[in-house]
C-alpha cells in the first residue's frame, strides 16, 4: 500500500528540481562537505546510497571517481537515475533488505531518503541494521531525518493545520498516518534507533538549517550574499542550539566500539 502511494507521490514529485533550488543547493552543499569529511581519499572506496532517489548524489560522487552504488524503491526515480548514464550500479531495492549486497562491503553509506517514509520504529532500526550489515568495520553512514518542529511549523500553523485532531498530540508531536507519507522525529527519537541498531554518533548536523523556511528570503539574494549564507551555514550547522531545528538533520554514524 505505501510503496504504491510512495510512487505515486514521486510521479508527480520533483526531487531534481527541489535540490537544484536555493534552499536545496543549501541542502546539498551541506551533505557534500560531511560526505567527503567521511570519505576515504582512497577513490576506490565503496558508496551506497539507500533511497538514492534520482541520483543527485550518487552520480555526482560517481563523476568524482568513486565506485557508487545505488538503490531506490520508487521505478520512476531509478529511470531518471539510470538516464544519467553515470557509471553508478543502480537496482530497485527496499532499505529494510539489502539482501543483495554481503557483510562489511561498503566504506560509507548514505540513507538520505528511507526514514522519511519508514513509520514504526522497528522499521527505521530494520533500515539501520541492514546498513550497519554492509558497512565495513571501519565505515560511516550518514542518515537524514526530518524534523517536528519544521512539521510543526509550517503545516501546522504556517499552514493552519493546527487544530485539527489527530495530527498532533499535546506535547507537539506529529502524528502522521501512512497515507500522509511523511514520518517526523526528534532528537531523541533518533538516539533511541541508534541505540537499538547498535550504532553510536560521530555528530549530528542540520543540514539545511533556516533555509527551507527562508525560500522566497534565499531565492531574493544576489549571488554574493547567497553564497555569504551558505558560508554562515556551514559554519554553524553542528551547533547544538540549531540542529533539529531545520527541515532536515543528518546523523553521522559508526559501529559501536570501533
Amino acid at each position: 500500500m505505501m510503496s504504491t502511494e510512495l510512487e505515486k507521490y514521486y510521479n508527480k514529485f520533483n526531487e531534481e528540481k527541489r535540490l537544484g533550488s536555493r534552499h536545496g543547493q543549501v541542502e546539498f552543499t551541506t551533505s557534500m562537505k560531511y560526505i567527503h569529511e567521511y570519505l576515504p581519499k582512497d577513490k576506490s572506496a565503496k558508496i551506497l546510497d539507500v533511497g538514492a532517489g534520482t541520483g543527485r548524489y550518487s552520480v555526482a560522487l560517481a563523476e568524482e571517481g568513486y565506485d557508487v552504488t545505488a538503490v531506490e524503491l520508487v521505478k520512476y526515480n531509478l529511470g531518471i537515475l539510470k538516464k544519467k548514464n553515470s557509471s553508478v550500479k543502480a537496482y530497485q531495492g527496499n532499505a529494510m533488505k539489502l539482501s543483495r549486497f554481503s557483510d562489511k562491503e561498503f566504506d560509507l553509506i548514505l540513507v538520505f531518503g528511507p526514514m522519511y517514509h519508514l513509520y514504526s520504529m522497528e522499521d527505521k532500526v530494520k533500515a539501520l541494521t541492514e546498513a550497519k550489515r554492509v558497512l565495513k568495520d571501519d565505515g560511516v553512514i550518514l542518515v537524514a531525518y526530518c524534523m517536528n518542529e519544521y512539521s510543526v511549523l509550517t503545516y501546522g500553523f504556517k499552514q493552519n493545520h493546527i487544530l485539527e485532531c489527530g495530527k498532533i498530540d499535546e506535547n507537539f508531536r506529529v502524528q502522521p498516518k501512512p497515507e500522509d507519507l511523511y514520518d517526523y522525529v526528534r532528537l531523541e527519537d533518533m538516539d533511541a534507533y541508534n541505540k537499538a541498531a547498535g550504532l553510536e554518533r560521530i555528530k549530528v548536523i542540520s543540514a539545511d538549517g533556516p533555509s527551507d523556511y527562508m525560500r522566497p528570503v534565499l531565492n531574493a539574494m544576489d549571488d554574493e550574499t547567497f553564497e555569504t549564507f551558505i558560508r554562515y551555514h556551514l559554519s554553524v550547522c553542528e551547533r547544538p542550539e540549531l540542529v533539529g531545528a531545520g527541515s532536515h538533520t543528518v546523523d553521522i554514524l559508526k559501529k559501536i566500539g570501533i
